[in-house]
């Protein structure tokens, strides 16, 4: 049943499952809290509680917002959090990644841990030999997708970005996500966030205090070598405080095209720190 938390402008849909120690959920850009239902029932077996949320102008939460950064994003996480009243893990997917970071830095009492899943968690930086045709086609669909507000070319970046996958559910899902995406401002939001600088989240790294763990798609195309970046994104942060796993083959969405083995990096981090 979908719950909601009004913050200051608008409100944020929520879903709540399971008891055990607390864990958040946040997706990506153009997406919705569905991305996350392969993952959910999985963390629920293993005796969480989870609160999986929409972020600002996405799934169900309201539109109109005055702005959707990734400051943005994380003030709204933050105040789900002290609503939930008690110290969660934070699992942010691509640009929740970066609002993770904010949390971390910015409200460490809120969170035991953070973990980031193929985070768009930095201002982009790339060299020259590293720049392939899965990155350029990825950069290429995102840009005119998002300067478009095409549903269409969405759908066509998802199956780029979802490498290997294809057939009727898949498709299916496709479509579920199109509607939503195409209800007002849906399509607005997520373009204001698609051209959002990562900077503001980048600048947290060197400060988040809470241990994070960098889950990355070895074939992610949104970043011209997945592996550096997540190396780059854990080496900005404390000494001792970050570690990488990559999902081999897996593209952008490794915890819906992949669930199963990254609930097998992620459930012994979550076990380490759920009750720290």
């Amino acid at each position: 049943m979908t719950e909601f938390l009004a913050v200051e402008g608008g409100t944020i849909a929520y879903d709540v499952v399971g008891e055990g120690p607390l864990v958040v959920l946040g997706h990506g850009l153009a997406d919705n809290r569905e991305a996350f239902r392969f993952l959910v029932p999985m963390l629920v077996d293993e005796g969480y509680r989870v609160v999986n949320a929409d972020l600002r102008g996405h799934g169900e939460s309201s539109t109109g917002w005055a702005s959707y950064t990734r400051t943005d994003s994380a003030k709204d996480f933050i105040a789900l959090l002290r609503h939930l009243g008690e110290p969660a893990i934070f699992i942010g997917h691509s640009f929740a990644g970066g609002a993770a970071n904010i949390i971390a830095a910015d409200a460490p009492e809120l969170v035991r841990a953070i973990v980031e899943i193929d985070p768009g968690t930095r201002k982009p930086t790339m060299k020259l030999g590293d720049v392939n045709g899965r990155f350029v086609k990825g950069f290429s669909l995102i840009a005119l997708s998002m300067m478009f507000r095409s549903t269409g070319l969405w759908k066509t970046y998802l199956r780029h970005a979802y490498p290997g996958t294809s057939g009727a559910a898949f498709e299916g899902q496709l479509a579920m996500l199109e509607r939503n995406l195409r209800e007002p401002g849906r399509m607005a939001a997520a373009a204001k966030m698609a051209f959002a600088s990562g900077a503001d989240a980048g600048a947290k790294l060197a400060h988040i205090q809470r241990p994070a763990l960098v889950v990355m798609g070895t074939l992610d195309p949104d970043f011209p070598s997945p592996v550096a970046e997540a190396e780059g994104i854990v080496a900005e942060m404390p000494a001792g405080l970050g570690s990488v796993a990559m999902i081999e083959g897996a593209g952008h969405y490794p915890h819906t095209q992949m669930p199963q083995r990254v609930a097998d990096v992620i459930l012994p981090f979550l076990s380490k720190y759920a009750d720290a």
